[in-house]
């Protein structure tokens, strides 16, 4: 041995190892406590039958916590390189979860009508199978109207969260009503864009195999 490194000496060279992020990291506990936060959440709205003011200012308080903590949990993991398995799988886990928590609740409550519930928890999960549905083929990036979809969303139900009166419960009527045209908007959106990435990655597999099929012939 010269006890000169392979590098140096022209010999092959190792790829340094990729530091793989930890579970416990900020990106992650931000999105365990967005979970944790659904049934705290759940137990502050639906507390004295959803009567009380103080108690719905305190469920507004634990579910805008939840929104912001979505958007930082995110923009940390893709940053500073946190993405781990558990993320993938637990963020729009917890995303769903929150806002399917407060949709129901609303409506059992009588402030927010079940067809706006359903509505919204079916393009959800929707475009969620959706993704699996073709993610062979590619994946379906976020969209501007996705993500401006997704504030109104937000907006729309803690305004239903706290109890408003006046000009004020007229206003989150609007907002509500944009939040369901972006749902259903950019769900077909979404839609849309899965057939066309299905049908580009079969015609892509179909050329792959006659290219295939072309070489061995030529054999």
């Amino acid at each position: 041995m010269s006890g000169v490194p392979a590098s140096a000496a022209g010999g092959p060279r190792t790829a340094p190892a990729v530091r793989q992020a930890g579970l416990w990291n900020i990106a992650n506990v931000l999105t365990m406590m967005r979970l944790l936060l659904v049934p705290a959440f759940v137990l502050l709205l639906m507390h004295d039958g959803g009567t009380d003011k103080a108690w719905r200012a305190f469920a507004w308080a634990a579910f805008a916590v939840a929104m912001i903590t979505d958007v930082f949990d995110g923009h940390l993991a893709r940053t500073y390189n946190l993405v781990t398995d558990f993320g993938k799988i637990a963020d729009p886990i917890a995303d769903k979860a929150i806002m399917g928590a407060a949709l129901i609740c609303l409506s059992v409550l009588g402030d927010l009508p079940w067809w706006v519930t359903g509505l919204i928890l079916f393009r959800e999960l929707g475009i969620t199978l959706m993704r699996f549905w073709v993610i062979k083929h590619g994946v379906i990036p976020a969209s501007r109207g996705g993500k401006i979809k997704t504030l109104a969303q937000g907006t729309a139900v803690g305004m239903y969260v706290l109890v408003l009166t006046g000009p004020l419960a007229t206003f989150r009527w609007w907002v509500m009503a944009v939040a369901v045209v972006l749902t259903v908007a950019t769900g077909l959106d979404y839609v849309r864009q899965a057939v066309v990435l299905r049908r580009a990655g079969l015609a892509a597999e179909r050329a792959e195999r006659a290219a295939r099929t072309d070489r061995e012939a030529a054999r």
